[in-house]
């Protein structure tokens, strides 16, 4: 077998399918993305090629620029939320009761399509008759808001069904790290003394650090290219104010007819998202990794 895999064409003939999916489905998709964002396109009709007029509109544009905060503002709750999946992983990790039961709900929304989600907070948001404002109004609260109408809501109601969607995704990476770190170091530290603040967060947390920091990647390029959950429950409205940068690509692309436009759009998330991974990992390098055996 070692004879058969020093051979380089042998090598070659096993590693040639793989590079032809990536070749097929992700680079030539993005080179062609980037060449059509040249071009003025209904997507039907002839290509007029217009150079770099696409991607001047896009920087004047200020509905672009209004998406591209939401999408930021996404990305920066998504990474604070990983915070609240830390710590719950930390409590189901220890020896409690019930936690048996906590490990398996927290994986229901990983069960869930995006599509099912977005009509159950559908429900749940309804103006009249939802869980929410009946729930408001049984306190006492009179005149509920709509949630999904009111155009200085409207992202933030979204923020909350979509940080539910991944939180069983974060809590069982945390979870799985946490529990991989051997059980020996925490009893040493329990022996002397240590209380579990200590044991959380001078023991634990420095040994998964590694986790943490490809978590918060994750989290915040996902929430850059984040889509199928805000276009279900809104659209991207009321009036643009749900709008992030993947539904606007696809209202100018699908909706628009406007394909040379949409294509800059979505190469110009592309760029974003390398150069937002690209600071992350220059971020949160460390030269020095905590090893245990």
């Amino acid at each position: 077998m070692d004879k058969v895999m020093s051979n380089r064409l042998v090598a070659a003939l096993y590693v040639l399918p793989a590079l032809l999916l990536l070749l097929v489905l992700i680079y030539v998709p993005i080179v062609l993305t980037g060449y059509y964002g040249l071009m003025q396109w209904d997507g039907i009709g002839a290509m007029t090629f217009i150079g770099l007029e696409n991607y001047t509109r896009l920087l004047h544009d200020a509905t672009f620029w209004q998406s591209a905060y939401h999408t930021f503002l996404l990305a920066l709750f998504s990474a604070l939320s990983l915070i609240g999946y830390l710590a719950i992983a930390l409590v189901l990790s220890g020896k409690i009761k019930g936690a048996n039961l906590f490990r398996k709900i927290y994986l229901i929304p990983m069960l869930l399509s995006s599509v099912a989600i977005a009509q159950l907070w559908l429900k749940i948001y309804h103006p009249s008759n939802g869980v929410l404002n009946s729930f408001l109004e049984g306190i006492g609260i009179a005149n509920p808001p709509a949630w999904l109408a009111e155009p200085s809501l409207v992202l933030y109601a979204l923020f909350v069904p979509i940080l539910w969607q991944y939180a069983g995704f974060y809590i069982l990476i945390y979870y799985a790290a946490l529990k991989n770190i051997p059980e020996s170091l925490v009893e040493a530290a329990r022996i002397d003394g240590a209380n579990p603040w200590q044991i959380a967060f001078r023991i634990k947390l420095p040994l998964i650090t590694e986790v943490i920091k490809v978590t918060i990647v994750l989290a915040v390029v996902g929430s850059l290219k984040y889509f199928d959950l805000i276009y279900v429950m809104t659209d991207g409205g009321p009036n643009g104010s749900s709008e992030v940068m993947a539904s606007y690509m696809y209202h100018q692309a699908f909706r628009g007819f406007d394909f040379g436009y949409g294509s800059a759009v979505g190469f110009f998330l592309l760029v974003i998202c390398l150069v937002v991974t690209w600071l992350l990992r220059k971020a949160t390098a460390s030269k020095d990794t905590i090893q245990y055996s």
